[in-house]
């Protein structure tokens, strides 16, 4: 059996990559973004913040908020036949 090469994130670095418009300072009006119930949100992961990142599979992905948890929201969202939730934090959500 072969060794695995490379990190758990080793194809999903492109991803991550923040183009030169994003980087430098996080502005303070998208980290503390307010959503309420039922808000229409995209998921995008932001590079720089760590905390309250969800699975990388759901980069992209369009939910429902449907409630808060701490700093981070609960997002529920449609894959494929399922209903799946995410925890995420409000900088790595987006109001569509």
């Amino acid at each position: 059996m072969t060794k695995r090469i490379g990190s758990a994130l080793r194809k999903f670095k492109h991803r991550l990559e923040a183009s030169p418009r994003e980087k430098g300072k996080i502005p303070l009006s998208r980290y503390f973004q307010v959503f309420t119930n039922g808000d229409r949100v995209a998921l995008k992961i932001h590079p720089t913040v760590e905390e309250g990142r969800f699975f990388r599979r759901f980069h992209g992905f369009t939910g429902t908020v449907t409630g808060k948890k701490g700093a981070c929201y609960e997002v529920t969202l449609n894959d494929g036949n399922k209903t799946k939730m995410v925890y995420a934090h409000a900088i790595h959500l987006k109001k569509q």
